[in-house]
């Protein structure tokens, strides 16, 4: 009965991973009654904010037991249900490559507003770091968010909110995290999902022109735009003063040819003000981006690869595996493969001299 099901709605499936989440049964997806153990905030101490979002306020704090550093994100007043979903999806992938560990959940003795204690990572300033990364540590920290979007989806989640300021990158241990999936959800075929997710510039079109049966594939949209800021130095690519615009500022960039075979594939408009503000735009070639300032990030493999995530149809978007194979990422996996043959270099060095031998030996440029 499930695969006659999921035939006959094959138009909307993702390409993989479709069944991730349904296959697991309701213990693993549902999360409205979950029953939450909660841990003694006294064993937690707030030391500095970090960050806040619309949903949250985020510190820097000390497990008081061990002396351990932890994140402590306070949820702002949200549906009960909301909580329980973060919670349930961060136990789910608790484990995965690239994703914060939920280490705790309490609550405030007075307001009972919860709080998810998390693992703590050094995190660098992403506007200052990003337009001083080389072309391989490009390559090497969008590798490793590939990680964490692979192992989400493989089991059934989709993040729907992947953006600059939500990947952690601590620069000086070469390490980067997908973080906040407060916005994350299950993918199950056949659903319709709220299209207002997304921080507004890496919004994929599928969101801009209401199509409510999106998948995984949102969030490959919204890792080709932030690469495509990085690796041209335009950051946010796609801008916008609301979704109309940045609907209006990808057409101007992709062209409308492709959007308008999008709309009718799906049996989808745009109401007239919008086919106005887009209006009738060819493809600009990719060249066109590339400067004295951003040659250096803009080799071919990279134009590529943004090509095939920024791409209007979400059926057609490179997936995180495939991403992973792209030739763009050859020099990370070639990386990988020495240290794996040589474990003592990585284990008995530091970086800096790691990255020397790595250098000669796979004629990188400097790390």
């Amino acid at each position: 009965m499930l695969k006659k099901t999921l035939r006959t709605f094959g138009a909307f499936l993702p390409r993989r991973y479709a069944e991730a989440a349904l296959s697991r049964g309701e213990s693993y997806y549902k999360f409205d009654n979950l029953k939450l153990a909660w841990g003694r905030q006294d064993d937690y101490e707030i030391l500095e904010n970090i960050g806040r979002g619309k949903y949250s306020e985020v510190f820097k704090g000390i497990n008081i037991l061990n002396l351990d550093p932890v994140v402590i994100k306070v949820l702002k007043p949200v549906k009960v249900v909301r909580v329980c979903r973060e919670i349930k999806i961060l136990k789910n992938l608790n484990g995965g490559d690239n994703i914060p560990k939920l280490l705790d959940v309490v609550k405030d003795y007075g307001s009972q507003t919860p709080s998810l204690i998390l693992e703590y990572t050094e995190n660098d300033d992403f506007k200052a770091l990003y337009k001083n990364l080389s072309d391989f540590e490009v390559r090497f920290y969008i590798y490793e968010i590939l990680k964490a979007l692979e192992y989400a989806h493989s089991n059934g989640i989709m993040h729907r909110d992947v953006k600059p300021g939500n990947i952690m990158i601590d620069h000086k241990m070469r390490k980067a995290k997908l973080i906040d999936w407060g916005l994350a959800e299950f993918y199950l075929p056949k659903t319709k999902y709220n299209v207002r997710v997304a921080s507004r510039y890496f919004k994929g079109p599928e969101l801009l022109v209401g199509n409510e049966f999106y998948d995984f594939s949102l969030d490959m949209w919204s890792l080709g735009a932030t690469l495509a800021g990085i690796i041209f130095q335009k950051e946010p690519f796609f801008h916008g003063e609301d979704n109309d615009q940045v609907l209006a500022k990808i057409a101007s960039v992709l062209g409308t040819e492709d959007l308008y075979k999008y709309l009718e594939k799906y049996n989808l408009s745009i109401d007239l003000k919008i086919e106005k503000l887009v209006q009738k735009q060819y493809k600009k070639p990719w060249s066109k981006f590339i400067n004295q300032e951003n040659k250096h990030l803009t080799n071919t493999d990279a134009i590529d690869l943004v090509n095939s995530l920024l791409v209007y149809d979400h059926h057609f978007r490179l997936l995180p595996k495939e991403a992973m194979e792209h030739n763009y990422f050859n020099p990370v996996k070639e990386m990988w493969a020495y240290l794996d043959a040589n474990s003592e270099i990585s284990s008995t060095k530091p970086y800096k001299e790691t990255a020397e031998i790595l250098r000669r030996n796979l004629n990188h440029k400097s790390l």
